[in-house]
């Protein structure tokens, strides 16, 4: 069985149908992150493990979920139907044969399904990413899978938006091998929380910023 930790924030419209494309062998397991619209309730009654974590962010739902897993290969993806679950194990394969330490999910996005400063903003962390890691990738997208040990071994401190770069960036400086697996992306359910505010984009922006000034700051101290 492999956890599925998927970070909610008002999502109770999308849930029903993401937990119930759960493909057999995948356990959802939602982490409430302090809705006000019932998603706690809503994904309990469609069967999904449920744990809270009142501390608002990102990051801080994640890490909520990777303590509360328990399987060895755990699964990370938003729970707002823009993802579907039934595409996980092709992102999940080479990680539990061996093949990789960490897959991400590039979304291959319908029309209009990412905002296009979303799509460019992506595509500058990727090349960052390499260039500061060697790690090639084309997106830094949300679903992803690796080894729960490993993860819990990188000590992410990011608890906000930062979290998913700074997987990366660590994953990549402690030698992981990384790789990516195209999967289809949708139009969300509901108004994005990072995307769709101005708070939540500077926020992410800021975050994520942070995250790349420290990976150079290492870079730095390893190669003078």
């Amino acid at each position: 069985m492999i956890d599925v930790i998927l970070p909610v924030l008002d999502e109770a419209e999308a849930i029903p149908w993401v937990v119930s494309r759960m493909p057999p062998g995948y356990r959802a397991l939602v982490v409430d992150n302090g809705s006000s619209d019932g998603s706690a309730q809503v994904a309990a009654a469609a069967g999904a493990q449920v744990v809270h974590e009142s501390r608002r962010g990102f990051g801080a739902a994640c890490y909520t979920g990777l303590v509360a897993a328990s399987s060895t290969v755990v699964c990370f993806m938003d729970c707002d139907a823009s993802l579907d679950p039934r595409d996980l194990p092709s992102v999940a394969d080479p990680v539990t044969e061996g093949e990789a330490d960490l897959v991400l999910g590039a979304r291959r996005g319908e029309r209009g399904a990412l905002p296009l400063h979303a799509l460019v903003a992506n595509r500058y962390l990727a090349r960052r990413v390499a260039r500061l890691t060697g790690a090639r990738l084309s997106d830094i997208g949300p679903m992803r899978a690796a080894r729960r040990a490993d993860l819990l071994d990188l000590e992410l401190t990011d608890r906000r938006s930062g979290w998913p770069l700074e997987m990366v960036l660590r994953a990549a400086r402690a030698g992981w091998r990384i790789a990516e697996r195209p999967v289809p992306y949708y139009a969300r359910t509901g108004r994005s929380k990072v995307t769709g505010t101005v708070r939540g984009t500077a926020q992410a922006v800021f975050d994520m910023r942070r995250r790349l000034m420290e990976a150079q700051r290492s870079v730095r101290e390893e190669h003078p």
